[in-house]
């Protein structure tokens, strides 16, 4: 008999991961809070369950999709969490972008409940509409080999990173750089409008030069430094919170990587 998958977070993100399980043919037991995602999704294949708990109680492998640390507790966490109320041999997996701290605090917790993994993600909407989701993956080996070919449904490419917490870890440091390409990025658009070029033109000639780079893609198909932030802005803000919370718990100086995310025009930190 195939394993159940469980999923919490049907958000921006988790939706499409829910809808490319379903056509993957996976059979996913759904917790969302909000009618309308419960409705489309049931409406698609995932049967629904009442509660954390009760989800817990019924899936071999969770799969966890939530913006924040404090989002990721109040789910995992808990008497009426995912692991306090997991199958035996079950294995939770979090898409969250939060602290190796917060990890390893939960794992600690409960010593004899499921096999906890991270797994950051790096993409959008699309790409895991597309299959394309970057999946970076942490922890026990078996589980992962166990898992990888469930998170295939809407992933690829998936990398094994080491142990607990070191796909937690990378992703921060990418996040982190990424956040300071677009700084250079916005002040290399305030050089170019000082010069005379207008950031539309930058961007587009930008995009074909030596110094291209995904943030400079993004920040053009968004249409500049400003709506970029706008659009991008509290998730930026958010992993360079958490990057910066992670140094501190290990007494890590992030450098000039840090000095750039702080003191460029776009308003990151």
């Amino acid at each position: 008999m195939s394993e159940v998958i469980g999923f919490v977070g049907a958000g921006q993100m988790g939706e499409p991961m829910v809808g490319r399980l379903i056509d993957g043919g996976h059979r996913v037991v759904l917790f969302a809070r909000r009618p309308e995602v419960r409705e489309r999704l049931q409406q698609r294949g995932a049967e629904l369950a009442d509660s954390v708990a009760d989800l817990a109680s019924r899936a071999d492998i969770v799969i966890v999709c939530t913006f924040s640390d404090t989002q990721l507790v109040e789910v995992v966490g808990g008497a009426d969490g995912l692991m306090a109320n997991a199958k035996p041999g079950a294995v939770v997996v979090s898409h969250a972008t939060g602290t190796v701290a917060t990890l390893e605090k939960l794992a600690a917790e409960f010593p004899g409940g499921p096999t906890l993994l991270d797994a950051p993600v790096s993409g959008s909407a699309d790409e895991i509409k597309a299959g394309e989701l970057t999946v970076l993956f942490g922890g026990d080996d078996a589980a992962v080999a166990r898992v990888e070919p469930v998170l295939a449904a809407y992933a690829q490419p998936i990398i094994r990173t080491g142990g607990l917490g070191t796909a937690l870890n990378l992703k921060l440091v990418n996040n982190i750089l990424f956040a300071a390409n677009a700084q250079l990025v916005a002040a290399a658009v305030e050089l170019g409008e000082r010069l005379g070029v207008r950031d539309a033109q930058f961007l587009e000639a930008l995009s074909v030069c030596s110094a291209r780079s995904y943030a400079a893609s993004s920040i053009h198909l968004i249409g500049g430094p400003t709506p970029f932030v706008d659009v991008a802005g509290p998730f930026l803000r958010k992993d360079v919170a958490a990057c910066v919370a992670a140094a501190a718990n290990t007494g890590t100086d992030l450098g000039w990587l840090h000095t750039v995310v702080e003191s460029g025009p776009l308003s990151l930190s």
